[in-house]
């Protein structure tokens, strides 16, 4: 039994309206082609309203990516994928493009990407080399991207671009624009993902994010959102692992008995059971500071994404175990979650920059604030970690990677 006490009527509705959504497009998301967009499930998210539910409300982002993600990873990950290509440009995009792109975004008409990663810069944003150099009224961008969600048949890219030593900015990139190419990638989870190329693509200065030299505090403010919206998704999958558990230990039988009176597996799914709800919790708070905009949430964003995927891994893998050899097949549930729950712990900010982001905060002198607020003004831009190791820096055109 899963306790939702602290959650709304309306917000108990939402999340049991994503579980019975998920459920009706599963066949949906079967029939798209592996590694490539699937356009007829990212319309039918539409049209079931809950693209509209994205740009708001953290909680709501999160209701729907756990919803979604315990019966149809799939779907999860086209909603989420909008959200976070679309978010820097509904928040920090000139209205002449938050009018032209965020309606066909939520209408599941436009398929939108976040573009951070490159081939030599992860975790070490600093390194980033893309580079956009006025001209005139245009930006000219040369460079690559790699690992890009969605790439390359999004509509819209939300794309980072180093425009001065130590300035990058962010740029909504349309997907048709001259001398932008790519191919796509195969990765162990066969999600829509690649490689970008970009061979002198111009893109006028209307369409920069938030202002020249400002994309890093566009990638963390998007970022601090859906930081605990991926615990979410990782929640949604440890559960569904859990589920499977405790229906496979109360029918199988060893020994002449079902698998659940022996205790060495009643406990560990007891011991799942407790962190799915302590992660659950920890994703709902982070939510809730950021609606309310209780302070700064940086922290507590990467506690919840921090703890949510690790607590997944460890469902899914504990899941497998008390299957035993059946879950090892191709076409088991359990093995579509075993290569689903890797990636979270890598995206978005590996586990290791999670941690080292709480560190941060907890030797963080008084003076210096607790990182940055996501929706308050005036308040120093948040850093962050580059890179594990000896180039540790706390400068501020620093970030995480997002793909």
């Amino acid at each position: 039994m899963i306790t939702y006490a602290h959650l709304s009527d309306a917000q108990r509705d939402l999340l049991r309206t994503a579980e019975s959504v998920a459920k009706e497009l599963a066949p949906v998301a079967a029939a798209g082609t592996p590694g490539r967009v699937n356009r007829p499930l990212v319309a039918a998210l539409a049209e079931h309203g809950l693209l509209s539910r994205i740009f708001d409300s953290a909680m709501d982002l999160c209701l729907l990516r756990e919803g979604l993600a315990r019966y149809c990873t799939e779907a999860e990950t086209a909603l989420a994928l909008q959200g976070l290509g679309s978010a820097a440009i509904q928040r920090f995009g000139q209205p002449a493009v938050v009018a032209e792109w965020i309606p066909r975004v939520a209408a599941g008409e436009a398929v939108a990407a976040f573009a951070l990663t490159e081939p030599d810069a992860g975790s070490d944003v600093a390194a980033l080399s893309l580079a956009a150099e006025r001209d005139g009224e245009d930006y000219v961008l040369t460079g690559e991207k790699i690992y890009i969600s969605n790439a390359p048949d999004a509509d819209i890219y939300t794309v980072f671009a180093r425009t001065s030593p130590k300035g990058i900015t962010g740029f909504a990139v349309p997907g048709d624009a001259g001398g932008l190419g790519g191919e796509s990638l195969t990765l162990i989870a066969p999600h829509p993902i690649g490689r970008l190329r970009f061979d002198g693509v111009r893109v006028p200065a209307s369409h920069v994010l938030g202002g020249p030299d400002k994309g890093m505090s566009v990638a963390m403010r998007t970022l601090d959102l859906f930081r605990p919206s991926v615990g979410a998704f990782a929640v949604g999958m440890g559960q569904a692992a859990l589920d499977a558990a405790v229906a496979h230990a109360s029918r199988r039988e060893a020994f002449g008995r079902p698998l659940r009176q022996f205790q060495g597996v009643s406990h560990q799914l007891a011991e799942v059971a407790m962190r799915l709800q302590a992660a659950r919790l920890l994703v709902h708070s982070a939510a809730t500071a950021y609606d309310t905009n209780a302070g700064p949430t940086t922290q507590a964003a990467a506690m919840a994404k921090l703890f949510g995927t690790e607590t997944a891994q460890l469902a899914v893998d504990v899941a497998i175990q008390v299957h035993g050899a059946a879950a090892l097949a191709d076409d088991h549930p359990l093995s579509h979650l075993y290569r689903e729950v890797r990636a979270p712990r890598i995206y978005e900010g590996a586990s290791e920059i999670q941690r080292e982001i709480i560190a941060r905060e907890l030797f963080r002198a008084p003076s210096q604030g607790s990182g940055s607020s996501v929706r308050g003004g005036g308040q120093m831009e948040h850093v962050v970690l580059l890179e594990v190791g000896d180039r540790q820096q706390d400068q501020h055109d620093h970030g995480d990677p997002a793909e």
